[in-house]
């Protein structure tokens, strides 16, 4: 299993001691390492990498890379800030833009949420990541862990939405967001209802929501 640190906020090291170590990273954001490595573009779908790699219904796509070797890899992506997540067994849903970096034994896959607005046709997709490794996740700016519990939901405006873990129902109010109640909102809007138990990823700053972006 790699080993994952990160060095301070932006970049994450990567430490594969060989012996059939291996990361599944985002394509093109490898900007250091030492030791052996090789790098390999992965596309297509089959053994759950499908999940990470295209959004069917936007037409966008996310190609990864898969790393080998024995060494340090480093990782970073337009100065995003990075968190890690060491997942022991349980499922970790996450906006696949915001997915740098999993330890290659994690299983990913895509689930579709639902739809931003039946006039725009815009999808929201989660990629799922299952197993026992860690994973890397990049925001704008520094990640706050939200915690929901029974009777308490919580509302999250999509484009500031990073992941979410845990025991928690997802669903959608639509004809309203945080703008909305400002007077300053146009068009077809809505916010993320998380129920249940479990924690949620938001980012201090709101990515587009048009256009297929989430």
């Amino acid at each position: 299993m790699a080993q994952f640190r990160l060095q301070g906020t932006k970049v994450l090291a990567a430490t594969l001691g060989g012996g059939g170590d291996t990361v599944k990273a985002k394509n093109g954001s490898m900007v250091a390492y030492d030791g052996e490595m090789t790098f390999k573009k992965l596309s297509g779908g089959g053994d759950g990498v499908r999940g990470m790699v295209t959004r069917r219904l936007t037409g966008e796509q996310m190609t990864v890379m898969e790393v080998k070797g024995q060494g340090t890899c480093y990782f970073a992506d337009r100065a995003s800030d990075l968190g890690l997540v060491r997942l022991a067994g349980e499922k970790l849903h996450v906006e696949a833009s915001n997915l740098l970096c999993t330890d290659g034994g994690l299983r990913t896959g895509t689930t579709f949420t639902g739809l931003r607005g039946a006039s725009q046709g815009n999808g929201l997709f989660t990629t799922s990541v299952e197993g026992t490794g860690w994973a890397a996740l990049m925001s704008d700016g520094p990640a706050v862990l939200l915690r929901v519990t029974p009777g308490s939901p919580l509302q999250v405006d999509p484009g500031a939405y990073v992941a979410h873990q845990g025991d928690l129902r997802q669903s959608f109010q639509s004809g309203v967001n945080f703008r909305t109640f400002m007077g300053e909102g146009s068009g077809e809007s809505f916010q993320i209802r998380f129920e249940g138990d479990g924690v949620v990823y938001v980012q201090p700053s709101e990515r587009n929501t048009l256009g297929g972006d989430v």
